[in-house]
C-alpha cells in the first residue's frame, strides 16, 4: 500500500521483507507466530506492508481488451451465466451506431451471442445479468488475489 493506505499491488514475501529491511515500509498486519529468520536478524512475515513515503503513481489505466472483458465479467455470459464457450458482445450493434467501450461490451457465449445476432437485448428480450462499466485497478487486484483476506477487506474498499 502506498503511504496514504491506497493499494498499489500484490507482492511476494520476499519484496515486502526487502523493503522492510531497507526502512522503506513497514508493517501494517502480520502472520501470527510466523518468523522469516536470518543469521543475525529476524523479521515477521508481513500479509500488508505500506510504504514510508508517498510515491505518486500515475493513473492507471486499464486497456479495453478482451481479455480484460472476460476478467471484469469473471468468464461468465451476462445473459445466460454459462462459462463455455464465451465471446464478446456489443450490447448496442455497431450498425446501429455502438461503439468498443467498457459500457458497450460484455461476455456472452456463441449461444446467446447469436440468439441476440444483430440488435439489443430489449428487442432480443434477452436480459443482461449485470450492467457492464468500466473497472478500476483495485478490481483487478481483488481478482488476482483470488481468495481475500479479512484483513485486506478495509484496504480493498469492500
Amino acid at each position: 500500500m502506498n503511504q496514504n493506505y491506497e493499494p498499489l499491488t500484490i507482492c511476494n514475501v520476499k519484496r515486502a521483507v526487502i523493503m522492510l529491511f531497507l526502512g522503506k515500509a513497514e508493517i501494517i498486519s502480520k502472520f501470527d507466530g510466523v518468523k522469516i529468520k536470518s543469521t543475525r536478524l529476524s523479521f515477521e512475515c508481513p500479509k500488508i506492508v505500506r510504504l514510508i513515503f508517498f510515491v505518486r503513481v500515475p493513473f492507471k489505466k486499464i486497456i479495453l481488451s478482451r481479455k480484460n472483458i472476460l476478467r471484469r465479467d469473471k468468464h461468465k455470459c451476462q445473459y445466460c451465466s454459462s462459462s463455455a464457450n464465451l465471446t464478446v458482445d456489443h450490447i448496442i450493434p455497431k450498425s446501429k451506431g455502438g461503439e468498443d467501450s467498457w459500457e458497450n461490451l460484455v461476455t456472452a457465449c456463441i449461444r446467446c451471442n447469436n440468439k441476440k445476432g444483430d440488435r439489443t437485448p430489449e428487442e432480443a428480450k434477452m436480459h443482461l445479468n449485470n450492467s457492464p462499466r468500466k473497472p478500476s485497478h483495485i478490481t483487478f487486484i481483488k481478482q488476482f488475489a483470488g481468495e481475500i483476506d479479512e484483513c485486506w477487506k478495509p484496504y480493498l474498499y469492500m
